[in-house]
């Protein structure tokens, strides 16, 4: 049974995988394979898209085998599984950005990743969840971004100007820090906080001087400048009836 377990992993047949390991640890619970039949079992979930069952399998197992010198592995696919549960079949073909997806499973992942490298630092797998989150952290701070430029487009200004703050508060180090101030520099020009706004645009020009939201002056570019709302000619001769003044939006990942 264990054999056939194998050829079916081997194969990339996760789902009969997953039949066969369960098979085999139902029928021998205190077999010699048992415990590497739950082990195993939390791979072939993951390889037949079943992120929530590996998840529980890794937990199961974590609670039976805590002393077990493969535990590391069960904390790893747990981040892994969280990690991946958003993906789908098409997003594997078509292009998606995926700091427009639901977070909740990546902070999950994140916390995952975080637990391995605090029990286990050493481990072989710490590398590679090091790396993970990096990748995360600066997914979730691109999210917050994305969440103030939908706050602009609505008219809430400071719901867009704390979400840029949280930017750079907390996400340091990160590629969307330069548009958490960009953000920060516009909110607090629309809500008529020069001072506030004055300093953010100082700090974006010190730090991220090639911004597209300044100028070769380090001057804020935006149609919502300390100087006043930026009307095009043809928005001005038609008394506002055209071409109105689109509201601010901020992404600088293509010029990184």
């Amino acid at each position: 049974m264990y054999e056939e377990a194998q050829r079916s992993l081997s194969n990339k047949n996760f789902d009969l995988a997953v039949r066969a390991l369960q098979m085999l640890e139902s029928r021998y619970p205190f077999g010699k394979y048992a415990e590497q039949a739950q082990l195993e079992l939390i791979y072939a979930h993951y390889g037949a898209y079943e992120h929530e069952a590996a998840v529980e399998a890794a937990d199961r197992f974590i609670r039976l085998h805590p002393q077990h010198p493969n535990t590391d592995y069960a904390y790893y696919m747990k981040g892994l599984a969280a990690y991946t549960s958003n993906e789908d079949v098409f997003a594997r073909f078509l292009p998606t950005d995926e700091t427009l997806r639901d977070t909740s499973h990546a902070k999950e992942a994140f916390a995952e990743f975080a637990q391995l490298l605090a029990r286990f630092p050493n481990s072989p797998y710490a590398a590679d969840a090091k790396a993970r989150m990096v990748h995360l952290r600066n997914l979730l701070a691109r999210n917050e971004i994305n969440v103030a430029n939908y706050y602009f487009r609505r008219g809430a200004y400071m719901a867009a100007t704390n979400r840029g703050r949280y930017v750079v508060e907390n996400f340091q180090r990160t590629p969307a820090v330069a548009d958490g101030l960009a953000v920060m520099a516009q909110g607090y020009i629309l809500l008529g906080k020069e001072d506030l706004a004055t300093d953010s645009i100082n700090t974006l020009a010190m730090n991220y001087p090639e911004h597209p939201s300044l100028d070769k002056n380090g001057e804020f570019q935006s149609v919502y400048t300390l100087d006043g709302l930026q009307r095009s000619w043809i928005n001005k001769l038609s008394f506002g009836l055209f071409d109105p003044p689109k509201p601010p939006q901020f992404d600088n990942r293509n010029l990184l």
